[in-house]
Parts: structure tokens; sequence; C-alpha cells
């Protein structure tokens, strides 16, 4: 058999240490699988004395990741720190200039300095592997990156955060509201002690901003995503679409379209019984349409040390698998200099269904009214219904929902906007997008 391939790992949180542990554990059936063996034989982290429960005896310690990424033992740089910038860019890119493949979790740095990463490593004929950093386990990188090449794709969807999917699951299972599930994932390690990054919708849009790239052949723009996180959606919300035949799911949504790319992440309701409706818990799911394949759709774990360093050790393979002088497939699924400039498609285009729920002034003519305004935009409404609120002790006010036919965006945020007009609203209205996925 072959020399070993010989992996620096920066980084030594869950993830990294899982990796460890998985190389060290499963060293035979590695280098079966992979040709040759694989070896950790330098590591960095924050904290040198900590332990994590694995040996790093024979490991040589390094001071920073800079080092690492140079080291002459190393062949492969595992960068797991995650940061978009320094040190994670510098130590990549470090990397990947001293000749040295790169193995990356880090959706965040890819997000921003992924077009030119994959530029340097094409240059430098290296590979620039991350299946790691979307959807955990699912291998969605390799299916786009490479089982698709023969497609073209007009969308790619799904639930790409554990942490908000596990939050609305428990939201609908137990009752609670969003506040309780969010300690809930919080004490469970599900989410950060700082959870913004995920409940704002941050991490499904960095995630879905590469898979848009692999899916159309743009640069990767998270910033051309709207975005839009679950933090206001309540228990009433999540009621009320169960009894419409509606869950909530956090969905990352990127589609063709004549006018460019619409790219979204934002609640939606999916029909109860769907494919997409019965993930639950921190499982994700990526649905792709493609005009040869038809729809696939696969789900699994989309985080956790194991899951996450299962994806990082299948690209470590695929490097030991590479044959020395072969010329490697491009990063982005197509030479970096040939992406398209993304250009992005009006969210106020999106044509769908609705879910509206309104608190209303309680007087004569205020469902008359509302009905008005929508038919003024030709909105139909597949059904209306007031109630009253649990506890409610006001006759003053009443809640309203909404469940609209196909419209547009912009139709049902001019309506909202003539019966704020009329002095009838009281508060904010919630507007949940109506998806059919899977």
């Amino acid at each position: 058999m072959s020399n070993s391939l010989r992996i620096g790992i920066a980084g030594l949180g869950t993830v990294g240490t899982s990796l460890v542990r998985m190389v060290q554990d499963k060293q035979d059936m590695l280098a079966d699988r992979c040709g040759r063996a694989i070896t950790v034989t330098g590591v960095t982290a924050r904290s040198k004395g900590k332990d994590r429960g694995i040996s790093l005896d024979g490991i040589t310690w390094h001071d920073d990741a800079h080092a690492l990424a140079t080291a002459e033992d190393v062949d492969v740089f595992v960068e797991l720190m995650g940061g978009e910038d320094d040190p994670a860019y510098g130590a990549v890119k470090a990397a990947l200039e001293s000749g040295k493949h790169v193995v990356t979790a880090n959706k965040a740095l890819l997000a921003k300095h992924g077009v030119e990463l994959a530029a340097l490593a094409e240059a430098q004929g290296l590979l620039l592997n991350y299946e790691a950093a979307v959807a955990g386990g699912i291998p969605i990188i390799k299916v786009m990156r490479e089982s698709l090449t023969a497609n073209n794709v007009t969308r790619v969807s799904g639930i790409l955060n554990g942490t908000c999917n596990y939050i609305l699951t428990r939201m609908e299972k137990d009752g609670l509201s969003f506040e309780a599930c969010l300690k809930d994932a919080q004490d469970l390690g599900f989410a950060e002690a700082d959870p913004t990054f995920d409940i704002e919708g941050n991490d499904t849009a960095h995630k879905l901003a590469i898979l848009t790239s692999l899916a159309f052949g743009t640069k990767i723009e998270p910033d051309a995503i709207y975005l839009e996180g679950i933090t206001k959606i309540t228990i009433e919300d999540i009621e009320a679409a169960k009894e419409l035949g509606f869950r909530i799911k956090l969905l990352g949504i990127a589609t063709r379209t004549p006018d460019g790319v619409e790219s979204r992440v934002h609640p939606a309701m999916v029909p109860l019984g769907s494919e997409i409706a019965e993930i639950g818990g921190v499982t994700n799911a990526v649905a792709v349409e493609a005009d040869t394949v038809g729809s696939l759709m696969m789900s699994g774990p989309g985080a956790g040390g194991d899951a996450t360093a299962s994806a990082a050790a299948g690209d470590i393979c695929d490097i030991a698998k590479a044959r020395p002088g072969h010329q490697h497939g491009p990063a982005l699924g197509q030479p970096a200099h040939t992406l398209a400039p993304h250009e992005r498609a009006p969210m106020r285009s999106h044509a769908g269904g609705y879910f509206i729920r309104l608190t209303v002034v309680d007087k004569p003519g205020t469902m008359a009214a509302i009905a008005t305004r929508m038919a003024e935009q030709d909105i139909s409404l597949e059904s209306i219904v007031q109630r009253r609120a649990k506890g409610a002790s006001s006759s003053e006010q009443a809640p309203i929902i909404l469940i609209t036919h196909e419209t547009t965006e912009l139709a049902i945020r001019n309506a909202l906007e003539a019966v704020r007009a009329d002095d009838r609203l009281i508060g904010e209205p919630q507007m949940i997008r109506i998806e059919t996925l899977g």
C-alpha cells in the first residue's frame, strides 16, 4: 500500500474531536476503502491542555493554524475552526498556496471567500472539499457537484438548520413558546449561547448560497438571499397551521426564474403528510428538482460531531484516492472564472399561497373591508376565519386568519398596506408563505 495521507486538523471542538477519534478507531477500514492509510500528523486548537477524551500522542501540536497549514508533514489541511475571516481564511489560503489539499466544514468562509479559494485551488491543481459545510451527514455537495452534472437544476430547497427545525418541532409537539423551546435547545447543546446566527436564518442562508452556486453556476452571493428567521413564529401560528393542514418549517429555497435566481430563507407552511413536513427534530433535508432526474430528496442528521466528521472523512478519502498529477474537478462544479454573476430576482415577484394572521378592530364591516382590499389586488381567498384569541378579555379586537390562493408577494404587501391605511389593524400582521415541496 502507498504512503499514508497525512492530515492536519485545525479546530478540536465537537467535530474535530470526532474526526480524530474516527481516524484512529477505523484505521484499517479507512486504509482499505481509501487505498492508503490516513494519519493525523498535526493539530491546533485554542486550548492545548483541555481533556477531549482522545489521545494526541505522536501528533504534533501547532500553536496556530497558519503554522499547521504550511507544515511539511501535512498533505491535507482540515479546517474546522469556523468563522468567515482569519484565522480560518488566512490558514486555508496559506495551505492552498503551499500545495496542500483542503477540507473544510466552514460555510461562512465559503459564503464569503468561496469563489476566490476555488480559483486558487484550481490554479494550484488541488482539491477544495466541503461536504461537511452543508447539511451535515447528507452528501448533497457530492450529488450536486458530481452526480447531477448532466442536469439543468431548476430548484434546490430544504431544511438546512437543525436548531430551527428542533425548535419548531418542539413548539408543535409540546405546545411550548418559542422562547421556552430555544432555552431547551440551548440546554441540550443544539443551540449556541448566542443563537442569533441560527434563529435569524443566517446559517441557512450561507448553506443555501453554496447550493445555489452549484445548482445554477453562479457566484456565491449570500447577501442576495431574502432573509427571515423564526423569532416571530408564535404558538398561535403553529396551532393554526396544524388545524389548516400545514406544518411550519424554516426553508431555504433557490429557484431559477426568467428574471434571475430567486433565493430566500423564511418560515413556510408545508402540507401535513408531505415528505418535508415529516422531517422533525435536528434532522435536515435537501430537495433538488432537475430536468433529467426529476425530483429527489435526501434527509439525515444535519449537525453533530459524528455526522459532520463523517462528511469530512469522506472528503479526505476522496483526496486519498486521487491519482498524483490528475486534473481535479473544480470545487464549485465548474471553473471559478466561468461562474456567472448572481442576478437576483426580486422577492416581490414570488408567487404562491399565503397564510395571513391579523389582529383587527372588531367592528361591523371589518371583514368586508379586508376582503375588498384583497380583491383590489386580485387576491383570491381560499378561507377566512375569525376566532377569539385564548384568554382574550377585550371585545374590541379579533384575530383573523386568511388563506389565499396563489398570488404574488407584491399583491399581498399592497393589500396589507391598504388594510393598515383603513386603520383597522392592531399590531403587525403575520404572513407565512405556503410551499408544496416534496
